[in-house]
This record gives C-alpha cells, structure tokens and sequence, in this order.
C-alpha cells in the first residue's frame, strides 16, 4: 500500500476495503436473517437483488476512479 495521494485514491481503497471485508459479509448476514422470513421466497429474491445492485454500484464507483489513481498503483487505468 503506497501513501494516499489524492482524496479519489483514499475513496477508491476504503471502496476496495469495503467489497473485500469479511464483516460485511458477517452484517450482511445478520440483515438477512432480520429482514427476510424462513420460507419467504419473495423476500429472498428481494434481498438477493439489492445486495446485487448495491454491489454493482460499489463496483463502478470503483472502476470510475481507476484512471485517476497514482500512476504506480496497480490498479491504475489509463482513462
């Protein structure tokens, strides 16, 4: 990990940090388990989608940054 250098470097690996996180899977389950009944097949579906969707969007947020990440950095794109 290099120094942060711009406030769209610091964003993009709080993102990263985020989508890789093992407590957010662990809150995620919980929400889960509080949100959707036992047997409840249109809440599940429900769910399921919105953890995709926000995913997604997690997602293209970071790639949206790539391209103005350090030049050394290995994720950096040319935009």
């Amino acid at each position: 990990m290099s120094r942060i250098r711009t406030v769209t470097h610091g964003e993009y690996e709080v993102l990263n940090v985020i989508l890789d996180s093992l407590a957010v899977a662990e809150n995620l389950e919980r929400l889960k388990f509080d949100m959707v009944p036992t047997n409840d097949e249109v809440a599940e579906k429900r769910f399921t989608q919105s953890v995709a969707s926000i995913g997604t969007f997690l997602t293209n947020m970071m790639e949206r940054r790539k391209h103005r990440l350090p030049k050394n950095h290995p994720d950096y794109r040319v935009k």
